[in-house]
């Protein structure tokens, strides 16, 4: 049981940690910023080439005040090291998932407009053979998107 009371505290502290970044980032406090994220964090983008809002925000090649703001609609912990946070901006959605590691993220993955590849995954087309069908079944998931389709 302590363990459990253990783990909780620990992921609520990394998902206080996230939107800690979050609040910095809008708010344009660097030094906030450079406290919360590794010297050598990692860095995992998929989407298009242009969407990548965040790198540019965190190397300062954007400022904070343009018009792509990240504002999490959700933070959610997952296990004792990984952090999702997920919104929208326009017609952009986007999910962060992070990793922190003795209080400090150490590495993102960032992923744009990726409903049309989980659609695409989620559902067998007609065409798709039973053995992979069965395989699909036993995928189980850590973390649903919440963002209206």
């Amino acid at each position: 049981l302590a363990n459990l009371a253990c783990e909780s505290s620990l992921e609520e502290g990394n998902r206080e940690r996230v939107r800690a970044l979050y609040d910095a980032l809008s708010g344009g406090d660097a030094e906030a910023v450079q406290q919360l994220l590794a010297p050598d964090i990692e860095w995992w983008f998929h989407g298009p080439p242009a969407c990548q809002y965040m790198m540019r925000m965190l190397t300062g090649q954007q400022q904070s005040d343009e018009s792509f703001q990240f504002e999490p609609s959700s933070v959610t912990a997952i296990g004792d090291c990984t952090v999702v946070a997920e919104g929208r901006n326009a017609s952009l959605v986007w999910v962060h998932a992070w990793t922190v590691a003795d209080g400090v993220i150490t590495q993102v993955r960032e992923y744009f407009n990726t409903s049309l590849t989980v659609t695409r995954f989620a559902a067998p087309s007609s065409s798709s053979t039973s053995s992979s069908s069965k395989r699909s079944a036993h995928c189980l998931p850590l973390w649903q998107s919440s963002s209206p389709r």
